[in-house]
């Protein structure tokens, strides 16, 4: 059986470096790839790839909201995260999202080719240094700020306006993009505020990027 794969990174160098590597197994198949979270969103729902290999920080929508809509809308798929990041918060709720597995970029492409056979085996794949943080924050019970994250603080949907906004849309931008009218993003914007106590777009990009919704400065 060929295993459809979608690679979704916002670097050009590294999407074409995982497909000339995944294609030289004969049961792997790249269909399409993505350079941010709501294009993989719509190719996930045109391809239906089998696995989903997920960077966490990406433009116009990061990959855990991306992971979070796809596997609401899709729940076989499989989704790799691969990301440079091995703090807890994108670790955790790249998982409570919905991820099969979680690994490192400085991981080798032995190891991700052997992610992708387990996760297709209906089991769930991380990095062993992924294993040490996801250990400590379900078995140990974590730190005791655990819930005060953007993830707990903000709906899906102030999230995305939030993340829009630190990347430099304009409202009116960020309302077609939603596809819903400006004043609905002008009441998104004012309850991200009032939730963060932040009433500045500066320290709201600031922020969007500390907590993992994006790594785009505008």
């Amino acid at each position: 059986m060929t295993i459809k794969v979608l690679i979704a990174d916002d670097h050009q160098i590294v999407r074409q470096g995982l497909r000339t590597l995944l294609e030289r197994e004969p049961d792997l198949k790249v269909v399409a790839q993505s350079e941010d979270g709501r294009t993989t969103v719509r190719l996930a729902r045109e391809l239906a790839p089998e696995v989903i290999i997920m960077d966490v920080a990406m433009p116009d929508l990061n990959g855990i909201e991306a992971t979070r809509q796809i596997v609401t809308e899709r729940p076989q798929v499989k989704v790799i995260a691969l990301s440079m990041y091995a703090d807890r918060r994108f670790v955790v709720n790249m998982l409570k999202a919905g991820a099969s597995g979680y690994l490192l970029k400085d991981c080798a492409y032995e190891e991700l080719v052997r992610a992708i056979r387990v996760v297709m085996a209906h089991k769930t794949y991380l990095s062993p240094g992924v294993t040490d943080i996801v250990v400590r924050d379900y078995v140990q019970g974590g730190p005791p700020d655990q819930g005060a994250s953007v993830f707990s603080l903000l709906s899906p949907r102030e999230r995305e306006v939030l993340q829009l906004m630190s990347e430099g849309k304009s409202t009116n931008k960020i309302a077609d993009s939603l596809h819903v009218s400006v004043k609905t993003i002008e009441t998104h914007r004012q309850q991200v505020m009032h939730k963060l106590n932040i009433h500045n777009v500066a320290g709201l990009t600031k922020y969007a990027i500390r907590e993992g919704l994006t790594s785009v400065e505008p």
